[in-house]
Protein backbone atom coordinates (compact mmCIF):
# COMPACT_ATOMS: atom_id res chain seq x y z
CA UNK A 1 0.00 0.00 0.00
CA UNK A 2 1.16 3.42 -1.23
CA UNK A 3 1.13 6.15 1.25
CA UNK A 4 -1.41 8.55 1.44
CA UNK A 5 -3.18 11.84 3.60
CA UNK A 6 -7.35 11.11 3.83
CA UNK A 7 -9.09 13.97 4.28
CA UNK A 8 -13.01 14.45 3.58
CA UNK A 9 -14.24 17.59 5.94
CA UNK A 10 -17.74 17.55 3.98
CA UNK A 11 -20.70 16.85 6.34
CA UNK A 12 -23.41 14.45 5.28
CA UNK A 13 -26.91 15.24 6.03
CA UNK A 14 -28.35 11.79 4.93
CA UNK A 15 -32.15 10.93 4.70
CA UNK A 16 -35.77 12.11 3.94
CA UNK A 17 -36.55 15.63 4.54
CA UNK A 18 -33.16 16.40 4.95
CA UNK A 19 -33.26 19.27 2.45
CA UNK A 20 -35.25 21.47 4.97
CA UNK A 21 -32.28 21.85 7.37
CA UNK A 22 -29.94 23.93 4.34
CA UNK A 23 -30.84 27.33 6.14
CA UNK A 24 -29.25 26.20 9.30
CA UNK A 25 -26.17 24.79 8.13
CA UNK A 26 -26.15 27.80 5.47
CA UNK A 27 -25.82 29.87 9.05
CA UNK A 28 -24.03 27.60 11.38
CA UNK A 29 -21.22 28.59 9.05
CA UNK A 30 -21.79 32.22 9.01
CA UNK A 31 -22.90 33.10 5.89
CA UNK A 32 -25.48 35.84 4.42
CA UNK A 33 -25.95 36.08 1.05
CA UNK A 34 -25.95 32.69 -1.36
CA UNK A 35 -25.56 32.18 -5.47
CA UNK A 36 -28.31 29.03 -5.56
CA UNK A 37 -26.97 27.27 -9.15
CA UNK A 38 -29.14 24.63 -10.96
CA UNK A 39 -30.04 22.97 -13.87
CA UNK A 40 -32.95 23.56 -15.92
CA UNK A 41 -36.51 22.16 -15.93
CA UNK A 42 -36.82 19.42 -13.53
CA UNK A 43 -35.32 21.09 -10.03
CA UNK A 44 -38.40 23.96 -11.26
CA UNK A 45 -40.94 21.64 -12.32
CA UNK A 46 -40.35 19.30 -9.27
CA UNK A 47 -41.14 22.24 -6.87
CA UNK A 48 -37.76 21.90 -4.89
CA UNK A 49 -36.22 25.03 -5.72
CA UNK A 50 -39.38 26.70 -4.51
CA UNK A 51 -39.23 24.96 -1.70
CA UNK A 52 -35.36 26.16 -0.71
CA UNK A 53 -36.44 29.38 -1.88
CA UNK A 54 -38.77 29.17 0.86
CA UNK A 55 -36.62 27.94 3.30
CA UNK A 56 -33.80 30.24 3.03
CA UNK A 57 -36.57 33.55 3.25
CA UNK A 58 -37.92 31.94 6.43
CA UNK A 59 -34.21 32.19 7.66
CA UNK A 60 -33.35 35.46 6.62
CA UNK A 61 -31.16 34.71 4.67
CA UNK A 62 -30.30 36.84 0.81
CA UNK A 63 -29.95 34.77 -2.04
CA UNK A 64 -29.65 35.18 -6.31
CA UNK A 65 -30.50 32.30 -8.71
CA UNK A 66 -28.23 30.96 -11.18
CA UNK A 67 -29.85 28.39 -13.43
CA UNK A 68 -29.55 26.78 -16.97
CA UNK A 69 -26.72 24.34 -15.87
CA UNK A 70 -26.71 21.91 -18.76
CA UNK A 71 -25.22 18.34 -18.53
CA UNK A 72 -21.29 18.52 -19.31
CA UNK A 73 -21.04 22.23 -17.68
CA UNK A 74 -19.16 24.44 -19.78
CA UNK A 75 -16.78 27.01 -19.31
CA UNK A 76 -18.71 29.70 -20.84
CA UNK A 77 -21.64 29.16 -18.15
CA UNK A 78 -19.19 29.32 -15.06
CA UNK A 79 -17.71 32.67 -16.10
CA UNK A 80 -21.38 34.04 -15.72
CA UNK A 81 -21.68 32.50 -12.46
CA UNK A 82 -18.92 34.32 -11.43
CA UNK A 83 -19.83 37.46 -12.53
CA UNK A 84 -23.64 37.58 -11.15
CA UNK A 85 -21.85 36.03 -7.88
CA UNK A 86 -19.10 38.90 -7.67
CA UNK A 87 -22.53 41.37 -8.26
CA UNK A 88 -24.26 40.19 -5.67
CA UNK A 89 -21.49 40.00 -3.23
CA UNK A 90 -22.20 36.16 -2.42
CA UNK A 91 -20.54 34.74 0.08
CA UNK A 92 -21.50 30.84 -0.21
CA UNK A 93 -22.30 29.10 -3.35
CA UNK A 94 -25.20 26.25 -2.88
CA UNK A 95 -26.05 23.94 -5.42
CA UNK A 96 -29.17 22.55 -5.99
CA UNK A 97 -28.87 19.31 -9.03
CA UNK A 98 -26.34 16.96 -9.89
CA UNK A 99 -22.40 16.61 -10.67
CA UNK A 100 -22.65 19.31 -13.90
CA UNK A 101 -24.25 21.98 -11.09
CA UNK A 102 -22.05 20.88 -8.31
CA UNK A 103 -19.19 21.46 -10.35
CA UNK A 104 -20.01 24.60 -11.90
CA UNK A 105 -20.76 25.88 -7.97
CA UNK A 106 -17.31 24.72 -7.33
CA UNK A 107 -16.08 26.99 -10.37
CA UNK A 108 -18.18 29.82 -9.04
CA UNK A 109 -16.61 29.82 -5.77
CA UNK A 110 -13.07 30.12 -7.20
CA UNK A 111 -13.78 32.34 -9.42
CA UNK A 112 -15.45 34.95 -6.76
CA UNK A 113 -12.41 34.38 -4.19
CA UNK A 114 -10.33 34.94 -6.87
CA UNK A 115 -11.57 37.86 -9.35
CA UNK A 116 -8.18 38.95 -10.97
CA UNK A 117 -8.18 35.32 -12.31
CA UNK A 118 -9.41 33.69 -14.93
CA UNK A 119 -11.16 30.23 -13.61
CA UNK A 120 -10.07 28.15 -16.51
CA UNK A 121 -6.57 29.25 -15.46
CA UNK A 122 -6.70 26.91 -12.72
CA UNK A 123 -8.19 24.17 -15.23
CA UNK A 124 -5.47 24.28 -17.36
CA UNK A 125 -3.03 24.23 -14.24
CA UNK A 126 -1.67 27.98 -14.97
CA UNK A 127 -2.61 28.66 -11.26
CA UNK A 128 -3.12 27.39 -8.23
CA UNK A 129 -6.14 27.30 -6.20
CA UNK A 130 -5.28 28.92 -3.05
CA UNK A 131 -8.23 30.14 -1.74
CA UNK A 132 -12.21 29.87 -2.18
CA UNK A 133 -15.41 30.59 -0.89
CA UNK A 134 -17.51 28.15 0.71
CA UNK A 135 -20.35 26.09 -1.37
CA UNK A 136 -22.94 23.27 -0.13
CA UNK A 137 -24.96 21.26 -2.28
CA UNK A 138 -28.76 19.16 -1.97
CA UNK A 139 -28.00 16.84 -4.36
CA UNK A 140 -30.93 15.22 -6.50
CA UNK A 141 -29.10 13.06 -8.73
CA UNK A 142 -26.69 9.84 -7.83
CA UNK A 143 -23.79 9.82 -10.06
CA UNK A 144 -21.08 11.91 -10.40
CA UNK A 145 -20.10 11.47 -6.62
CA UNK A 146 -19.02 15.33 -6.68
CA UNK A 147 -21.07 16.24 -3.72
CA UNK A 148 -18.05 15.08 -1.38
CA UNK A 149 -15.13 14.51 -4.21
CA UNK A 150 -12.38 17.34 -4.33
CA UNK A 151 -12.58 17.36 -8.49
CA UNK A 152 -14.63 19.38 -10.54
CA UNK A 153 -15.32 19.09 -14.32
CA UNK A 154 -15.38 21.78 -17.29
CA UNK A 155 -15.23 22.11 -20.43
CA UNK A 156 -14.12 24.70 -23.06
CA UNK A 157 -16.82 24.68 -25.75
CA UNK A 158 -14.10 26.84 -27.87
CA UNK A 159 -11.59 24.38 -27.73
CA UNK A 160 -13.58 20.92 -26.94
CA UNK A 161 -10.92 20.54 -24.33
CA UNK A 162 -12.57 19.05 -20.72
CA UNK A 163 -10.58 18.84 -18.16
CA UNK A 164 -10.74 17.66 -14.42
CA UNK A 165 -9.45 19.88 -11.05
CA UNK A 166 -8.64 18.04 -8.09
CA UNK A 167 -8.18 20.31 -5.32
CA UNK A 168 -8.99 20.27 -1.75
CA UNK A 169 -10.64 23.76 -2.09
CA UNK A 170 -13.32 22.11 -3.84
CA UNK A 171 -15.08 19.80 -1.12
CA UNK A 172 -18.36 20.95 -0.22
CA UNK A 173 -19.13 22.30 3.51
CA UNK A 174 -21.99 19.65 3.47
CA UNK A 175 -23.76 17.81 1.05
CA UNK A 176 -27.68 17.10 1.54
CA UNK A 177 -28.44 13.79 0.44
CA UNK A 178 -32.31 12.88 0.29
CA UNK A 179 -32.84 9.62 -1.97
CA UNK A 180 -36.53 10.75 -2.43
CA UNK A 181 -35.08 13.91 -4.41
CA UNK A 182 -33.74 11.13 -7.42
CA UNK A 183 -37.41 9.45 -7.93
CA UNK A 184 -37.86 12.00 -10.48
CA UNK A 185 -35.26 11.56 -12.96
CA UNK A 186 -35.67 9.64 -16.17
CA UNK A 187 -34.95 6.12 -16.20
CA UNK A 188 -31.50 6.95 -18.69
CA UNK A 189 -30.47 9.52 -16.07
CA UNK A 190 -30.48 7.01 -13.70
CA UNK A 191 -28.15 4.67 -15.76
CA UNK A 192 -26.12 7.39 -16.57
CA UNK A 193 -25.52 7.60 -13.04
CA UNK A 194 -24.85 4.15 -12.08
CA UNK A 195 -22.54 3.54 -14.98
CA UNK A 196 -20.55 6.86 -13.45
CA UNK A 197 -20.18 5.92 -10.06
CA UNK A 198 -19.18 2.57 -11.37
CA UNK A 199 -16.36 3.89 -13.16
CA UNK A 200 -15.43 6.19 -10.46
CA UNK A 201 -14.65 3.03 -8.36
CA UNK A 202 -12.81 1.10 -11.53
CA UNK A 203 -10.72 4.30 -12.63
CA UNK A 204 -9.16 3.53 -9.14
CA UNK A 205 -9.71 -0.52 -8.61
CA UNK A 206 -7.57 -0.51 -11.76
CA UNK A 207 -4.63 0.82 -10.87
CA UNK A 208 -0.85 0.35 -9.22
CA UNK A 209 -0.33 -0.46 -5.64
CA UNK A 210 3.45 0.02 -5.37
CA UNK A 211 5.18 -3.15 -5.34
CA UNK A 212 2.98 -5.51 -6.07
CA UNK A 213 1.73 -6.38 -10.04
CA UNK A 214 -1.46 -8.02 -8.15
CA UNK A 215 -2.36 -5.36 -6.46
CA UNK A 216 -3.14 -7.85 -3.06
CA UNK A 217 -0.94 -5.39 -0.44
CA UNK A 218 -3.42 -3.35 -1.03
CA UNK A 219 -6.60 -5.63 0.67
CA UNK A 220 -8.82 -2.64 2.52
CA UNK A 221 -9.33 -0.48 -0.20
CA UNK A 222 -9.47 -3.20 -2.66
CA UNK A 223 -11.90 -5.26 -0.08
CA UNK A 224 -14.28 -1.94 0.01
CA UNK A 225 -14.03 -0.89 -3.61
CA UNK A 226 -15.53 -4.48 -4.48
CA UNK A 227 -17.82 -3.97 -1.89
CA UNK A 228 -19.19 -0.86 -3.63
CA UNK A 229 -19.07 -2.08 -6.74
CA UNK A 230 -21.55 -5.64 -5.75
CA UNK A 231 -23.64 -2.77 -4.25
CA UNK A 232 -24.12 -0.81 -7.14
CA UNK A 233 -24.16 -3.41 -9.40
CA UNK A 234 -27.17 -5.70 -7.44
CA UNK A 235 -28.92 -2.26 -6.44
CA UNK A 236 -28.84 -0.65 -10.26
CA UNK A 237 -30.61 -3.41 -11.31
CA UNK A 238 -33.78 -3.07 -8.65
CA UNK A 239 -33.73 1.16 -9.22
CA UNK A 240 -34.37 0.60 -13.23
CA UNK A 241 -37.25 -1.71 -12.60
CA UNK A 242 -38.71 0.88 -9.74
CA UNK A 243 -36.91 4.59 -9.44
CA UNK A 244 -38.62 4.78 -6.09
CA UNK A 245 -37.58 2.21 -4.63
CA UNK A 246 -36.23 4.40 -1.25
CA UNK A 247 -33.67 1.35 -0.07
CA UNK A 248 -32.30 1.19 -3.30
CA UNK A 249 -31.90 4.74 -4.70
CA UNK A 250 -30.67 5.48 -1.29
CA UNK A 251 -27.64 2.53 -1.45
CA UNK A 252 -27.08 3.90 -5.17
CA UNK A 253 -26.53 7.51 -3.29
CA UNK A 254 -24.24 6.40 -0.85
CA UNK A 255 -22.21 4.65 -3.48
CA UNK A 256 -22.13 7.75 -5.76
CA UNK A 257 -20.44 9.49 -3.41
CA UNK A 258 -18.18 6.43 -1.63
CA UNK A 259 -16.74 5.65 -5.64
CA UNK A 260 -15.86 9.18 -5.66
CA UNK A 261 -14.86 10.78 -2.43
CA UNK A 262 -11.15 8.95 -2.65
CA UNK A 263 -11.91 5.91 -0.62
CA UNK A 264 -12.08 3.58 -3.03
CA UNK A 265 -8.51 4.50 -4.45
CA UNK A 266 -6.42 5.17 -1.40
CA UNK A 267 -2.61 3.44 -1.75
CA UNK A 268 -2.99 3.11 -5.46
CA UNK A 269 -1.93 5.35 -8.25
CA UNK A 270 -4.15 5.51 -11.40
CA UNK A 271 -4.59 7.53 -14.67
CA UNK A 272 -8.75 7.38 -14.51
CA UNK A 273 -8.14 6.60 -17.98
CA UNK A 274 -11.44 5.56 -18.80
CA UNK A 275 -12.69 8.89 -17.75
CA UNK A 276 -10.01 10.63 -20.26
CA UNK A 277 -11.43 8.65 -23.34
CA UNK A 278 -15.25 9.07 -21.92
CA UNK A 279 -14.43 12.86 -21.63
CA UNK A 280 -13.38 13.19 -25.48
CA UNK A 281 -16.19 11.86 -26.63
CA UNK A 282 -18.60 13.86 -24.09
CA UNK A 283 -16.94 17.07 -25.34
CA UNK A 284 -16.73 16.56 -29.33
CA UNK A 285 -20.37 14.69 -29.38
CA UNK A 286 -22.22 16.20 -26.17
CA UNK A 287 -23.28 12.92 -25.04
CA UNK A 288 -23.99 12.04 -21.66
CA UNK A 289 -20.68 11.46 -19.48
CA UNK A 290 -22.29 8.11 -17.68
CA UNK A 291 -22.95 6.58 -21.74
CA UNK A 292 -19.37 7.93 -22.63
CA UNK A 293 -17.85 5.83 -20.18
CA UNK A 294 -19.88 2.59 -20.58
CA UNK A 295 -19.02 2.80 -24.90
CA UNK A 296 -15.31 2.58 -23.83
CA UNK A 297 -14.86 0.17 -20.85
CA UNK A 298 -15.05 -2.72 -22.54
CA UNK A 299 -12.38 -2.34 -24.78
CA UNK A 300 -9.99 -0.42 -22.45
CA UNK A 301 -10.54 -3.60 -20.53
CA UNK A 302 -10.19 -5.88 -22.97
CA UNK A 303 -7.53 -4.26 -24.47
CA UNK A 304 -5.71 -4.29 -21.09
CA UNK A 305 -6.54 -8.34 -20.20
CA UNK A 306 -3.45 -9.95 -21.76
CA UNK A 307 -0.90 -7.88 -19.80
CA UNK A 308 -2.74 -7.08 -16.62
CA UNK A 309 -5.12 -11.09 -16.26
CA UNK A 310 -4.33 -11.60 -12.58
CA UNK A 311 -5.85 -8.51 -11.85
CA UNK A 312 -9.09 -9.12 -13.96
CA UNK A 313 -8.98 -12.49 -12.36
CA UNK A 314 -9.63 -10.86 -9.05
CA UNK A 315 -12.48 -8.81 -9.93
CA UNK A 316 -13.97 -11.74 -11.50
CA UNK A 317 -13.92 -13.45 -8.35
CA UNK A 318 -14.30 -10.75 -5.78
CA UNK A 319 -17.40 -8.56 -7.91
CA UNK A 320 -18.87 -11.34 -9.73
CA UNK A 321 -18.17 -14.64 -7.49
CA UNK A 322 -16.99 -15.91 -10.94
CA UNK A 323 -13.75 -18.75 -10.61
CA UNK A 324 -12.26 -18.04 -13.95
CA UNK A 325 -8.53 -18.15 -14.54
CA UNK A 326 -8.72 -15.65 -17.86
CA UNK A 327 -10.02 -13.05 -16.51
CA UNK A 328 -12.21 -12.55 -19.41
CA UNK A 329 -16.05 -13.39 -17.75
CA UNK A 330 -16.11 -10.68 -14.84
CA UNK A 331 -15.18 -7.85 -18.07
CA UNK A 332 -17.75 -9.79 -20.41
CA UNK A 333 -20.23 -9.49 -17.32
CA UNK A 334 -19.96 -5.92 -16.95
CA UNK A 335 -20.54 -5.20 -20.43
CA UNK A 336 -23.83 -7.68 -20.22
CA UNK A 337 -24.79 -5.46 -17.15
CA UNK A 338 -24.34 -2.01 -19.17
CA UNK A 339 -26.45 -3.33 -21.94
CA UNK A 340 -29.18 -4.90 -19.22
CA UNK A 341 -29.25 -0.90 -17.67
CA UNK A 342 -28.99 0.85 -21.20
CA UNK A 343 -26.17 2.13 -21.29
CA UNK A 344 -23.92 1.87 -24.53
CA UNK A 345 -20.58 -0.33 -24.88
CA UNK A 346 -19.50 0.95 -28.28
CA UNK A 347 -19.81 4.12 -30.57
CA UNK A 348 -22.91 3.46 -32.86
CA UNK A 349 -24.87 2.23 -29.28
CA UNK A 350 -23.60 5.69 -27.82
CA UNK A 351 -25.57 6.86 -30.95
CA UNK A 352 -22.71 9.10 -32.88
CA UNK A 353 -22.39 5.94 -35.52
CA UNK A 354 -18.70 4.51 -36.58
CA UNK A 355 -16.03 6.96 -36.91
CA UNK A 356 -13.52 7.99 -39.84
CA UNK A 357 -9.71 7.98 -39.28
CA UNK A 358 -9.43 11.52 -39.31
CA UNK A 359 -12.10 11.55 -36.05
CA UNK A 360 -10.31 8.97 -34.35
CA UNK A 361 -7.01 10.39 -34.80
CA UNK A 362 -8.14 13.85 -33.55
CA UNK A 363 -9.80 12.05 -30.21
CA UNK A 364 -6.05 10.29 -29.37
CA UNK A 365 -4.25 13.86 -29.90
CA UNK A 366 -7.04 15.41 -27.42
CA UNK A 367 -6.67 12.44 -25.15
CA UNK A 368 -2.95 12.89 -24.84
CA UNK A 369 -2.99 16.30 -24.75
CA UNK A 370 -0.67 16.46 -27.75
CA UNK A 371 1.31 13.86 -26.11
CA UNK A 372 1.92 16.16 -22.98
CA UNK A 373 -0.32 13.50 -21.00
CA UNK A 374 1.46 9.93 -19.89
CA UNK A 375 -0.38 6.93 -18.97
CA UNK A 376 1.60 5.28 -17.47
CA UNK A 377 0.10 3.46 -14.19
CA UNK A 378 -1.60 -0.10 -14.33
CA UNK A 379 -1.15 -0.56 -17.83
CA UNK A 380 1.43 1.98 -19.78
CA UNK A 381 -0.34 2.85 -22.64
CA UNK A 382 1.34 4.79 -26.12
CA UNK A 383 -0.37 7.12 -28.01
CA UNK A 384 -0.67 4.15 -30.67
CA UNK A 385 -2.88 1.91 -27.47
CA UNK A 386 -5.16 4.78 -27.15
CA UNK A 387 -6.00 4.85 -30.84
CA UNK A 388 -6.26 1.24 -30.61
CA UNK A 389 -8.89 1.47 -27.68
CA UNK A 390 -10.75 4.05 -29.20
CA UNK A 391 -10.88 2.06 -32.43
CA UNK A 392 -12.03 -1.20 -30.88
CA UNK A 393 -15.14 1.15 -29.48
CA UNK A 394 -15.60 3.02 -32.97
CA UNK A 395 -18.18 -0.08 -34.21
Amino acid sequence: MQSFIYNNPTKVIFGRDTENTVGKEIKNLGCKKVLVVYGTKSVKESGLLEKIENILKNDNIEYELFGNVRANPTLSHAREGVKKAIDFGADFILAVGGGSVIDTAKAIAHGTSNPETDIWDFWTRVKEVEKSIPIGCILTISAAGSETSNSAVLTNEETLDKRGLPTEFNRPKFAIMNPCLTFTLPYYQVACGISDMLMHTFDRYFGDSEGSVNGDNNQTTDAIAEAVLRTIFKNGLIAMKDKTNYDAMSELMWCGSLSHNTLTGLGLSFDFIVHKFGHELSAKFDVAHGASLSAMWGSWAKYCLKDKRQRFIQYSKNVWGIEDNTGLKGIEKTIEYFKQINMPTNFTELGIGVQSEEVLNDLTRRCIKDGKLEFKHFRALSKEDVYNIFKMSNI
